[in-house]
């Protein structure tokens, strides 16, 4: 068995579990401020498994991240010094950071309301947001509409068309966790591009 089907029937097992709200929620708050994989790759399944619970899926991934945002906020506003620059640094995204501090200062949140659908990394979003000193009632407001458009599209859609994705994921599932790499890489290229 591969490992990405042993990862997939694993993450299928856990949206059965206990936890599984809990990890889901942990993984959006994650990828707002610090993670750089996106919740979508377990909300995915999680749908798959548990088609009924989508929208819970849903809002779970849009409140952890909208919460991992204000981390992100935070970072920026308050320690971009120390903990944001390392964040940047790790990510080698320094040029495409100055870019979106440029865009924030000029587009403030329209800026996050394009950003927070496509695969750019949220927290280049959020930490950026904190720098440029976004009023943080309109930061919050855009993440929330952006970030539950974003989750909500997903959940909707595999709720709505369950089998066959499902019957489609699990026939092609070495080249969908591609596809999914594909995006991640995409989104880290567009920044640092």
């Amino acid at each position: 068995m591969s490992p990405v089907r042993s990862l997939y029937d694993w993450t299928l097992r856990q949206a059965e579990g206990p936890y599984a709200s809990f990890v889901l929620f942990a993984v959006a708050f994650a990828e707002s401020s610090f993670f750089p994989i996106p919740p979508d790759v377990l909300l995915l399944p999680m749908t798959l498994a548990r088609r009924e619970r989508a929208w819970r899926y849903a809002l779970i991934c849009t409140l952890g991240s909208v919460i991992g945002g204000l981390l992100g906020y935070a970072i920026g506003a308050l320690l971009y010094e120390s903990v944001g620059q390392w964040i940047i640094q790790t990510y080698h995204m320094q040029e495409a950071f100055q870019r979106f501090h440029d865009e924030f200062n000029e587009w403030g949140v329209y800026v996050i309301l394009a950003k927070g659908l496509t695969p750019i990394p949220f927290k280049l979003v959020t930490i950026a947001s904190g720098v440029a000193a976004l009023p943080l009632v309109p930061f919050v407001l855009a993440a929330v509409v952006t970030r539950a458009a974003r989750f909500y599209l997903v959940a909707g859609l595999v709720r709505k068309f369950g089998e066959p994705i499902r019957t489609f994921v699990e026939k092609y599932l070495n080249w969908v966790a591609l596809g999914i790499l594909v995006v991640i890489v995409f989104g880290f290229w567009l920044v640092l591009g």
